[in-house]
């Protein structure tokens, strides 16, 4: 069995649990991830 993860699930599972626990933090955890994503984007 071959387990391949990549990093976007793996971001986008780290803020839906941010989100659950600090709500207040929405704002903050958004613009984090677009920005990964973003970057990630760029480099590939």
């Amino acid at each position: 069995m071959n387990l391949h993860l990549t990093i976007e699930p793996l971001v986008s599972l780290i803020a839906g649990v941010l989100i659950l626990l600090m709500p207040k933090l929405l704002n903050y955890i958004v613009a984090t991830y677009l920005i990964i994503l973003g970057i990630l984007g760029l480099v590939r």
